[in-house]
Protein backbone atom coordinates (compact mmCIF):
# COMPACT_ATOMS: atom_id res chain seq x y z
CA UNK A 1 0.00 0.00 0.00
CA UNK A 2 1.61 3.53 -1.32
CA UNK A 3 1.18 6.29 1.58
CA UNK A 4 -0.86 8.25 -0.11
CA UNK A 5 -3.42 5.51 -0.44
CA UNK A 6 -7.21 5.72 1.06
CA UNK A 7 -8.47 3.04 2.62
CA UNK A 8 -12.39 2.31 1.87
CA UNK A 9 -14.40 0.22 4.08
CA UNK A 10 -15.99 -2.49 1.94
CA UNK A 11 -19.78 -1.79 2.95
CA UNK A 12 -19.06 1.70 2.02
CA UNK A 13 -17.66 0.74 -1.16
CA UNK A 14 -20.22 -1.52 -1.93
CA UNK A 15 -22.84 1.02 -1.36
CA UNK A 16 -21.71 3.44 -3.29
CA UNK A 17 -20.79 0.97 -6.57
CA UNK A 18 -24.70 0.06 -6.00
CA UNK A 19 -26.16 3.88 -6.18
CA UNK A 20 -23.77 4.65 -9.29
CA UNK A 21 -24.92 1.68 -10.73
CA UNK A 22 -28.99 2.54 -10.07
CA UNK A 23 -28.44 5.68 -11.35
CA UNK A 24 -26.29 4.27 -14.45
CA UNK A 25 -29.79 2.49 -15.18
CA UNK A 26 -29.33 -0.86 -13.70
CA UNK A 27 -31.80 -2.54 -11.90
CA UNK A 28 -31.89 -2.84 -7.92
CA UNK A 29 -31.38 -6.53 -8.17
CA UNK A 30 -28.67 -6.07 -10.85
CA UNK A 31 -26.74 -3.54 -8.98
CA UNK A 32 -26.24 -5.16 -5.92
CA UNK A 33 -24.67 -7.98 -7.66
CA UNK A 34 -22.70 -6.16 -9.82
CA UNK A 35 -21.63 -3.78 -6.84
CA UNK A 36 -21.03 -7.44 -4.91
CA UNK A 37 -19.25 -8.79 -7.39
CA UNK A 38 -16.64 -5.75 -7.82
CA UNK A 39 -15.58 -5.42 -3.92
CA UNK A 40 -15.49 -8.85 -3.63
CA UNK A 41 -12.94 -8.78 -5.84
CA UNK A 42 -11.18 -6.13 -4.17
CA UNK A 43 -11.64 -7.67 -0.58
CA UNK A 44 -9.44 -10.84 -2.52
CA UNK A 45 -7.02 -8.83 -3.77
CA UNK A 46 -7.90 -8.57 -6.90
CA UNK A 47 -8.18 -4.96 -7.37
CA UNK A 48 -7.72 -5.48 -11.15
CA UNK A 49 -11.42 -6.90 -11.05
CA UNK A 50 -12.64 -4.61 -8.26
CA UNK A 51 -14.43 -1.05 -8.33
CA UNK A 52 -12.07 0.80 -10.22
CA UNK A 53 -13.87 -0.72 -13.23
CA UNK A 54 -17.03 1.38 -12.17
CA UNK A 55 -16.48 4.01 -14.26
CA UNK A 56 -16.12 1.67 -17.47
CA UNK A 57 -19.17 0.06 -16.16
CA UNK A 58 -21.01 3.07 -16.10
CA UNK A 59 -19.97 3.67 -19.38
CA UNK A 60 -21.16 0.74 -20.90
CA UNK A 61 -24.74 1.31 -19.38
CA UNK A 62 -24.76 4.94 -20.28
CA UNK A 63 -23.95 3.86 -24.31
CA UNK A 64 -26.03 0.83 -24.48
CA UNK A 65 -23.12 -1.33 -24.39
CA UNK A 66 -25.30 -3.34 -21.52
CA UNK A 67 -28.67 -4.59 -21.93
CA UNK A 68 -30.32 -3.19 -18.45
CA UNK A 69 -33.91 -5.12 -19.03
CA UNK A 70 -31.85 -8.32 -20.55
CA UNK A 71 -32.65 -12.28 -18.50
CA UNK A 72 -30.35 -14.83 -18.50
CA UNK A 73 -31.91 -17.58 -21.25
CA UNK A 74 -31.45 -21.63 -21.15
CA UNK A 75 -31.39 -21.68 -24.92
CA UNK A 76 -30.23 -25.37 -25.71
CA UNK A 77 -31.08 -27.95 -22.54
CA UNK A 78 -29.15 -31.85 -23.86
CA UNK A 79 -27.96 -34.04 -21.07
CA UNK A 80 -25.00 -32.74 -19.41
CA UNK A 81 -24.66 -29.57 -21.87
CA UNK A 82 -26.71 -26.02 -21.00
CA UNK A 83 -26.08 -23.24 -23.23
CA UNK A 84 -26.99 -20.01 -21.72
CA UNK A 85 -27.35 -16.71 -23.55
CA UNK A 86 -27.01 -13.70 -21.20
CA UNK A 87 -28.69 -11.23 -24.10
CA UNK A 88 -25.79 -8.77 -23.53
CA UNK A 89 -27.00 -8.47 -19.43
CA UNK A 90 -24.72 -7.99 -16.75
CA UNK A 91 -22.39 -10.27 -15.93
CA UNK A 92 -22.61 -11.51 -12.45
CA UNK A 93 -26.68 -12.23 -12.29
CA UNK A 94 -25.85 -13.99 -15.75
CA UNK A 95 -23.03 -16.22 -14.06
CA UNK A 96 -25.07 -17.31 -11.07
CA UNK A 97 -27.63 -18.16 -13.48
CA UNK A 98 -25.32 -20.29 -14.91
CA UNK A 99 -23.83 -21.72 -12.01
CA UNK A 100 -27.50 -22.37 -10.58
CA UNK A 101 -28.28 -24.25 -13.53
CA UNK A 102 -25.08 -26.20 -14.07
CA UNK A 103 -24.75 -27.13 -10.41
CA UNK A 104 -28.44 -28.46 -10.24
CA UNK A 105 -27.64 -30.57 -13.49
CA UNK A 106 -24.14 -31.79 -11.73
CA UNK A 107 -26.13 -33.06 -8.59
CA UNK A 108 -28.69 -35.16 -10.82
CA UNK A 109 -26.10 -36.75 -13.60
CA UNK A 110 -22.84 -36.32 -11.99
CA UNK A 111 -21.46 -33.34 -14.18
CA UNK A 112 -22.28 -30.71 -16.25
CA UNK A 113 -21.06 -28.39 -19.06
CA UNK A 114 -22.84 -24.55 -19.09
CA UNK A 115 -21.78 -22.43 -22.30
CA UNK A 116 -22.87 -18.81 -20.97
CA UNK A 117 -22.72 -16.56 -24.25
CA UNK A 118 -22.90 -12.77 -24.11
CA UNK A 119 -22.42 -11.60 -20.78
CA UNK A 120 -21.06 -8.61 -19.79
CA UNK A 121 -18.18 -8.78 -17.71
CA UNK A 122 -18.19 -11.70 -15.72
CA UNK A 123 -15.45 -10.02 -13.45
CA UNK A 124 -13.17 -12.28 -11.13
CA UNK A 125 -13.93 -15.85 -12.45
CA UNK A 126 -12.85 -17.28 -8.88
CA UNK A 127 -16.49 -16.52 -7.79
CA UNK A 128 -17.96 -18.71 -9.66
CA UNK A 129 -15.32 -21.32 -8.93
CA UNK A 130 -16.17 -20.91 -5.14
CA UNK A 131 -19.88 -20.64 -6.16
CA UNK A 132 -19.45 -24.63 -7.85
CA UNK A 133 -17.00 -25.27 -4.90
CA UNK A 134 -19.52 -24.14 -2.27
CA UNK A 135 -21.99 -26.50 -3.72
CA UNK A 136 -19.83 -29.34 -3.36
CA UNK A 137 -18.74 -29.74 -7.01
CA UNK A 138 -15.06 -29.21 -8.97
CA UNK A 139 -15.48 -26.82 -11.49
CA UNK A 140 -12.70 -25.84 -14.46
CA UNK A 141 -13.93 -22.38 -16.52
CA UNK A 142 -12.53 -21.00 -19.50
CA UNK A 143 -13.39 -17.34 -20.76
CA UNK A 144 -12.65 -15.25 -23.26
CA UNK A 145 -13.39 -11.60 -24.33
CA UNK A 146 -15.34 -9.64 -27.29
CA UNK A 147 -16.33 -6.53 -28.21
CA UNK A 148 -13.79 -4.89 -27.86
CA UNK A 149 -10.23 -4.45 -29.27
CA UNK A 150 -7.36 -7.41 -28.22
CA UNK A 151 -5.17 -6.58 -25.33
CA UNK A 152 -2.40 -9.69 -24.92
CA UNK A 153 -0.03 -10.53 -27.81
CA UNK A 154 0.84 -14.18 -28.72
CA UNK A 155 3.99 -15.89 -28.32
CA UNK A 156 6.46 -14.32 -30.58
CA UNK A 157 3.69 -11.47 -32.15
CA UNK A 158 4.57 -7.87 -31.24
CA UNK A 159 0.91 -6.40 -31.22
CA UNK A 160 -2.34 -7.85 -29.40
CA UNK A 161 -4.29 -10.68 -31.08
CA UNK A 162 -6.50 -11.83 -27.27
CA UNK A 163 -7.84 -10.62 -24.45
CA UNK A 164 -6.74 -12.11 -20.96
CA UNK A 165 -8.62 -15.26 -20.79
CA UNK A 166 -8.93 -16.26 -17.16
CA UNK A 167 -8.95 -19.93 -16.64
CA UNK A 168 -10.23 -21.23 -12.87
CA UNK A 169 -10.24 -24.84 -11.24
CA UNK A 170 -11.86 -25.04 -7.87
CA UNK A 171 -12.30 -28.14 -5.48
CA UNK A 172 -14.81 -28.00 -2.46
CA UNK A 173 -13.37 -27.63 1.01
CA UNK A 174 -12.87 -31.00 2.67
CA UNK A 175 -12.49 -31.56 6.43
CA UNK A 176 -9.12 -30.69 6.77
CA UNK A 177 -8.24 -27.91 4.00
CA UNK A 178 -10.10 -24.75 2.57
CA UNK A 179 -10.84 -25.13 -1.16
CA UNK A 180 -8.41 -25.39 -3.81
CA UNK A 181 -9.12 -22.19 -6.28
CA UNK A 182 -6.98 -21.66 -9.00
CA UNK A 183 -8.03 -18.46 -10.62
CA UNK A 184 -5.05 -16.70 -13.16
CA UNK A 185 -5.07 -14.73 -16.15
CA UNK A 186 -3.46 -16.12 -19.06
CA UNK A 187 -1.23 -12.93 -19.49
CA UNK A 188 1.84 -12.31 -17.30
CA UNK A 189 -1.19 -9.66 -15.69
CA UNK A 190 -4.03 -8.94 -15.77
CA UNK A 191 -5.27 -5.75 -17.83
CA UNK A 192 -6.37 -3.74 -14.66
CA UNK A 193 -3.18 -4.75 -12.68
CA UNK A 194 -1.21 -3.03 -15.73
CA UNK A 195 -4.40 -0.27 -15.24
CA UNK A 196 -3.25 0.16 -11.06
CA UNK A 197 0.05 0.41 -11.46
CA UNK A 198 -0.16 3.17 -14.55
CA UNK A 199 -2.55 4.97 -11.93
CA UNK A 200 -0.26 4.94 -9.14
CA UNK A 201 2.89 5.42 -11.38
CA UNK A 202 4.66 2.35 -10.36
CA UNK A 203 6.97 -0.15 -12.58
CA UNK A 204 5.83 -3.62 -13.89
CA UNK A 205 8.04 -6.69 -14.07
CA UNK A 206 10.39 -6.03 -17.46
CA UNK A 207 8.57 -7.76 -20.47
CA UNK A 208 5.05 -8.45 -18.89
CA UNK A 209 4.48 -5.50 -21.34
CA UNK A 210 4.93 -5.02 -24.94
CA UNK A 211 5.41 -0.83 -25.23
CA UNK A 212 3.74 0.37 -28.82
CA UNK A 213 6.63 -0.44 -31.22
CA UNK A 214 6.30 -4.34 -29.79
CA UNK A 215 9.44 -3.99 -27.73
CA UNK A 216 9.21 -5.21 -23.57
CA UNK A 217 9.29 -2.94 -21.33
CA UNK A 218 8.32 -2.52 -17.40
CA UNK A 219 6.55 0.72 -18.05
CA UNK A 220 2.42 0.45 -18.03
CA UNK A 221 2.02 4.24 -19.07
CA UNK A 222 -0.25 3.12 -21.82
CA UNK A 223 -2.45 1.39 -19.96
CA UNK A 224 -3.76 4.45 -17.90
CA UNK A 225 -7.29 5.25 -17.62
CA UNK A 226 -8.97 2.83 -20.06
CA UNK A 227 -6.66 3.43 -22.90
CA UNK A 228 -4.47 0.55 -24.87
CA UNK A 229 -1.59 1.29 -25.88
CA UNK A 230 0.76 -1.49 -26.68
CA UNK A 231 0.08 -5.04 -25.19
CA UNK A 232 0.16 -7.44 -22.29
CA UNK A 233 2.45 -10.56 -22.89
CA UNK A 234 1.22 -14.03 -22.70
CA UNK A 235 1.80 -16.12 -19.27
CA UNK A 236 4.90 -18.48 -19.25
CA UNK A 237 5.98 -17.60 -23.30
CA UNK A 238 4.16 -20.63 -25.43
CA UNK A 239 2.54 -21.88 -22.83
CA UNK A 240 0.20 -19.11 -21.12
CA UNK A 241 -0.13 -18.46 -25.33
CA UNK A 242 -1.44 -21.76 -25.85
CA UNK A 243 -3.75 -21.89 -22.72
CA UNK A 244 -5.35 -18.17 -24.08
CA UNK A 245 -5.55 -19.64 -27.44
CA UNK A 246 -7.33 -22.87 -25.89
CA UNK A 247 -9.78 -20.54 -24.09
CA UNK A 248 -10.50 -18.27 -27.04
CA UNK A 249 -12.02 -21.35 -28.66
CA UNK A 250 -13.17 -23.53 -25.76
CA UNK A 251 -14.99 -20.32 -24.49
CA UNK A 252 -15.70 -18.29 -27.97
CA UNK A 253 -16.79 -21.27 -30.16
CA UNK A 254 -18.30 -23.64 -28.18
CA UNK A 255 -21.03 -21.02 -26.16
CA UNK A 256 -21.25 -19.91 -29.90
CA UNK A 257 -20.62 -16.14 -28.28
CA UNK A 258 -17.71 -15.72 -30.55
CA UNK A 259 -14.09 -15.18 -30.43
CA UNK A 260 -12.14 -12.26 -30.51
CA UNK A 261 -11.04 -12.45 -34.58
CA UNK A 262 -12.24 -8.79 -36.21
CA UNK A 263 -14.75 -9.86 -38.29
CA UNK A 264 -16.87 -10.01 -34.55
CA UNK A 265 -18.27 -6.45 -33.44
CA UNK A 266 -16.02 -4.47 -31.26
CA UNK A 267 -18.16 -1.29 -30.07
CA UNK A 268 -15.50 -0.70 -27.23
CA UNK A 269 -17.44 -2.99 -24.30
CA UNK A 270 -17.02 -6.00 -22.77
CA UNK A 271 -18.83 -9.14 -23.89
CA UNK A 272 -17.65 -12.25 -21.76
CA UNK A 273 -18.25 -15.69 -22.99
CA UNK A 274 -17.57 -18.71 -20.39
CA UNK A 275 -17.55 -22.52 -20.77
CA UNK A 276 -17.98 -24.70 -17.21
CA UNK A 277 -17.57 -27.81 -16.79
CA UNK A 278 -18.81 -28.98 -13.28
CA UNK A 279 -18.34 -32.28 -11.43
CA UNK A 280 -19.88 -34.23 -8.77
CA UNK A 281 -16.97 -36.12 -6.96
CA UNK A 282 -19.26 -38.74 -5.63
CA UNK A 283 -20.30 -39.65 -9.20
CA UNK A 284 -16.16 -41.35 -9.40
CA UNK A 285 -15.69 -42.81 -6.72
CA UNK A 286 -16.05 -42.86 -3.09
CA UNK A 287 -15.83 -39.21 -1.73
CA UNK A 288 -14.16 -40.22 1.74
CA UNK A 289 -11.53 -41.64 0.24
CA UNK A 290 -11.04 -38.99 -2.51
CA UNK A 291 -11.21 -36.23 0.27
CA UNK A 292 -8.49 -38.15 2.17
CA UNK A 293 -6.31 -38.24 -0.81
CA UNK A 294 -6.63 -34.63 -1.40
CA UNK A 295 -5.52 -33.65 2.33
CA UNK A 296 -3.10 -36.17 2.25
CA UNK A 297 -1.47 -34.19 -1.15
CA UNK A 298 -2.00 -30.96 0.14
CA UNK A 299 -0.34 -31.38 3.32
CA UNK A 300 2.76 -32.87 0.84
CA UNK A 301 3.07 -30.30 -1.25
CA UNK A 302 2.42 -27.61 1.11
CA UNK A 303 5.16 -29.06 3.76
CA UNK A 304 7.91 -28.25 1.21
CA UNK A 305 10.73 -26.18 3.01
CA UNK A 306 10.15 -22.88 1.89
CA UNK A 307 12.91 -21.49 -0.21
CA UNK A 308 12.57 -18.16 2.01
CA UNK A 309 11.11 -18.68 5.32
CA UNK A 310 9.47 -15.48 5.59
CA UNK A 311 6.77 -17.24 2.57
CA UNK A 312 5.72 -20.34 3.29
CA UNK A 313 4.13 -22.64 0.42
CA UNK A 314 0.43 -21.86 -0.28
CA UNK A 315 -2.44 -23.16 -1.28
CA UNK A 316 -4.30 -21.93 -4.14
CA UNK A 317 -6.52 -19.98 -2.93
CA UNK A 318 -4.68 -19.00 0.40
CA UNK A 319 -3.45 -15.36 -0.52
CA UNK A 320 -7.44 -14.25 -1.51
CA UNK A 321 -8.17 -15.95 1.65
CA UNK A 322 -5.59 -14.19 3.92
CA UNK A 323 -5.84 -10.54 2.64
CA UNK A 324 -10.06 -10.79 2.55
CA UNK A 325 -9.86 -11.24 6.27
CA UNK A 326 -7.30 -8.20 6.43
CA UNK A 327 -9.14 -6.12 4.31
CA UNK A 328 -12.69 -6.66 6.07
CA UNK A 329 -11.13 -5.17 9.17
CA UNK A 330 -9.04 -2.52 7.82
CA UNK A 331 -10.87 -1.42 4.34
CA UNK A 332 -10.23 -1.38 1.03
CA UNK A 333 -7.25 0.49 0.00
CA UNK A 334 -7.01 3.12 -3.54
CA UNK A 335 -4.85 5.71 -4.83
CA UNK A 336 -5.51 9.00 -5.57
CA UNK A 337 -6.36 8.51 -9.60
CA UNK A 338 -8.42 5.84 -9.05
CA UNK A 339 -10.32 7.23 -6.13
CA UNK A 340 -10.91 10.73 -8.18
CA UNK A 341 -12.46 8.57 -11.30
CA UNK A 342 -14.96 6.94 -9.22
CA UNK A 343 -15.73 9.97 -7.69
CA UNK A 344 -15.67 11.83 -11.35
CA UNK A 345 -18.06 8.72 -12.72
CA UNK A 346 -20.29 9.50 -9.50
CA UNK A 347 -20.43 13.65 -10.27
CA UNK A 348 -21.62 12.48 -13.40
CA UNK A 349 -24.63 10.47 -12.38
CA UNK A 350 -25.77 13.53 -10.06
CA UNK A 351 -24.88 11.48 -7.45
CA UNK A 352 -23.75 14.05 -3.41
CA UNK A 353 -21.51 11.16 -2.45
CA UNK A 354 -18.00 10.98 -2.76
CA UNK A 355 -14.94 8.40 -1.22
CA UNK A 356 -12.36 9.74 0.27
Amino acid sequence: MDSHDVRIPSETLSAFCRDALIAAGARDGDARKVAAQLVEANLAGHDSHGAGLLPAYVKHAKGGLVDLAAEPDLTDDTGAILKIDAKGGWGRPSGDFAMAKGAARAEVQGSAIVALANAHHLGRIGAYGELAAQAGLISIHFVNVTDHDPMVAPYRGSDARFGTNPVCIAFPPTPERAMFLLDMATSRIALGKARVAANRGDRVAFGAIIDENGMPTDDPSGFKGFELKGALAPLGDHKGYGLAFAAELLAGVLTGGGTIQPANERRGGIRNHMLSILLKPDAFGDPDAMEAEMDAMMAYALASPPADWDSPVLMPGDPERALRAKRAQTGIPFDPVTLGELNKAAEGLGLKDRLG
